[in-house]
């Protein structure tokens, strides 16, 4: 039953990831993110998920990769608009 609590708790948090990859693919901006923000997201998902995996292995594992890989989605799309941002600013 805590694997489905759990389970149900990371399927809400992580709804809004596809959401805001989308939104970060097409705005090409930078704004209203931050980086150590995404990255202690990314980082508290990949440490949940070395938990499920060592100490107590359940299907759970899915959601945390499925939150894991849109995060690290986010933080690369982050990295890009920051460039492309840069490249205006200087033409």
């Amino acid at each position: 039953m805590a694997n489905l609590f759990e389970m149900t708790m990371l399927i809400c948090f992580g709804v809004s990831w596809p959401v805001s990859v989308y939104k970060s693919w097409v705005s090409r901006k930078a704004g209203g993110k931050s980086l150590l923000f995404l990255c202690l997201i990314d980082f508290g998902y990949l440490v949940g998920l070395l938990g499920k995996l060592f100490f107590n292995p359940s299907y759970v594992i899915v959601v945390y990769v499925f939150n894991l890989v849109f995060v690290t989605a986010d933080i690369v799309l982050f990295l890009r608009n920051r460039r492309i941002e840069a490249r205006e600013k200087q033409a």
